[in-house]
């Protein structure tokens, strides 16, 4: 049995679907892109473009380009599938601070 899987037992949920191992590579993802070179500077260009009140359609446009682009450009590339979770992320962050924004005012 993998350390994976036995850090999942711990958590009391027997996960069908690699879930736990997943989610851990993707943070590893998520993390890797803060190193990448568009965002060696303070701001990444996605703060710009959301500051801009841009962020569901720019967020939502990218999860549909990576859909679309999986299986076609370089294969099945796992990459790609990173990258749609990753852009979810950012819009589940959008539709939250929205919400928070109607809230308060």
């Amino acid at each position: 049995m993998t350390q994976v899987i036995k850090k999942a037992r711990k958590t009391g949920i027997d996960y069908k679907f690699n879930e736990y191992e997943n989610l851990k590579q993707l943070k590893d993802y998520v993390d890797s892109t803060y190193d990448q070179h568009y965002s060696q500077t303070k701001y990444q260009s996605t703060d710009f473009i959301l500051d801009c009140g841009h962020g569901e359609g720019f967020c939502l446009g990218n999860v549909l380009k990576y859909v679309q682009r999986y299986g076609r450009k370089e294969g099945k590339n796992r990459n790609d599938l990173l990258k749609v979770l990753h852009y979810a992320l950012i819009a589940l962050h959008v539709h939250d601070q929205e919400q928070v924004d109607e809230k308060t005012r």
